[in-house]
């Protein structure tokens, strides 16, 4: 009877050895569901500045940054053309406008904005030759406003156009590899 117990004891813990083996998730600090076996590199082409505003090196900063996004979030390895997920397009907006209107309180002189806002959007062409039903053209845009009462755009464009990169490039990262 000892030995049998002892058998059937054996048998559960091999079938349930592979029973847990044979199952597996996979998860990912990042978000992303990027299946490493298939997919290996990733390359962005230069994005074009065809808003016809902001500074002259706007177009490079974001290209930069979506390049180093991808290779500080994911295991791919970032080449020159062809990769598996290819990333191209262009700077379609850069917009000011007021947002908030205050009173001068003087009847001689005009109301001006209280508050501006600095609107870029981005359109993106994603590719995945692994994977062409996640293909996508798609525009990303977001805004940052600041007072122009108490600053001038030249002392904060700089940190406005971060912001709004980051916000943007963490978008097209959601859209692109995380899939939610």
């Amino acid at each position: 009877m000892k030995l049998i117990n002892r058998f059937l004891v054996l048998l559960s813990i091999i079938v349930l050895g592979v029973g847990i083996n044979g199952c597996s998730v996979s998860y990912s600090f990042t978000g992303t569901n990027i299946n490493y076996e298939e997919v290996q590199t990733f390359s962005v082409d230069n994005f074009f500045n065809d808003s016809g505003g902001g500074p002259a090196n706007m177009e490079q900063r974001f290209t930069e940054s979506l390049k180093e996004f991808y290779q500080r979030n994911t295991q791919l390895e970032l080449v020159r053309t062809n990769g598996d997920l290819q990333f191209s397009g262009a700077i379609k907006r850069y917009t000011l406008t007021p947002q908030a209107v205050v009173s001068s309180g003087n009847p001689n002189l005009p109301d001006r904005a209280g508050q501006m806002r600095l609107t870029i959007s981005v359109e993106v062409e994603y590719i995945n030759q692994t994977n062409e039903e996640e293909n996508l053209k798609q525009n990303f845009s977001f805004f940052q406003d600041y007072d122009p009462r108490t600053t001038t755009l030249l002392d904060v464009e700089d940190r406005l156009i971060e912001e709004i990169f980051k916000n943007i490039i963490q978008d097209i990262f959601t859209a692109t590899v995380a899939n939610w």
